[in-house]
């Protein structure tokens, strides 16, 4: 197991940029999925010194002439809004996209209509009819083991669910690059924790590795309070050890 360390940054400076990339497809498809892309960014300040660019620590004044401020990217997230009622039937939809959003589809939605299955629609209050796949969450490697994931994955939740019934995912890893993982109990231990994340959000098993929340669960919004106070304490405890 790794030992714990510090961000490699003050996590109050993440921000989200989230956008779509409409390629103006007149097609049934691109009229059903949606692709959005959402950026985890870091804003830091860094001051010109003798060694090149360094921690403004010893910086006077915060209005510092050689200081400048970056935004360097620490992380990605990619989540689908899948219209069930225009375009395309849904199902084949997402198997045509990726093995991925097709297992999603095999446990959540008919394969003759394109829409809920009744079982599945028996779970979920009617709060919209899309349906909102979180793909990936990806932090850089200096960034993982504080939870941020989550916190981030949160507030992306919350800006892309409008007009959803149901927000699903396949909780596991993702960054197959780690050396780490290559111990059976590491990688065990690492799923078990990302599984717990999500499940700190509302996500709960439906079937086979498909977890689903609805938009108006509490948990969610009760979590999401919890996890921005989190990131504040986060913030201060990097900004009192960086003092």
């Amino acid at each position: 197991m790794t030992e714990y360390s510090p961000p490699p940054g003050d996590p109050s400076q993440l921000h989200l940029r989230i956008s779509y990339d409409d390629e103006l497809w007149d097609t049934p498809q691109a009229d059903t999925i949606e692709r959005w892309n959402v950026a985890v960014r870091h804003r830091r300040r860094t001051h010109r010194g003798d060694q090149g660019w360094v921690s403004p620590n010893g910086c006077v004044t915060p209005d510092c002439p050689a200081c400048k401020v970056e935004d360097v990217a620490v992380g990605a997230m990619t989540f689908y809004r899948v219209h069930l009622d225009r375009g395309r039937n849904a199902y084949w939809a997402m198997e045509e996209e990726s093995e991925e959003l097709y297992e999603i589809a095999q446990a959540l939605l008919d394969p003759e209509t394109g829409f809920y299955t009744d079982e599945v629609s028996e779970q979920l209050e009617y709060v919209g009819s899309a349906l909102l796949v979180m793909d990936r969450v990806t932090l850089d490697s200096p960034w993982r083991g504080h939870g941020l994931a989550t916190v981030l994955a949160c507030e992306a939740i919350n800006r892309l669910m409008a007009g959803c019934r149901a927000i699903a995912c396949s909780p596991g890893i993702t960054d197959l690059s780690s050396r780490s993982l290559t111990d059976r109990s590491e990688w065990d231990r690492v799923n078990a924790k990302i599984t717990k994340g999500w499940e700190s959000l509302g996500f709960r098993p439906y079937r086979d590795n498909v977890y689903l929340l609805s938009p108006a669960s509490e948990d969610l919004e009760e979590q999401r309070g919890v996890l921005r106070r989190r990131l504040a304490d986060l913030g201060v405890a990097w900004q009192a050890g960086a003092s």
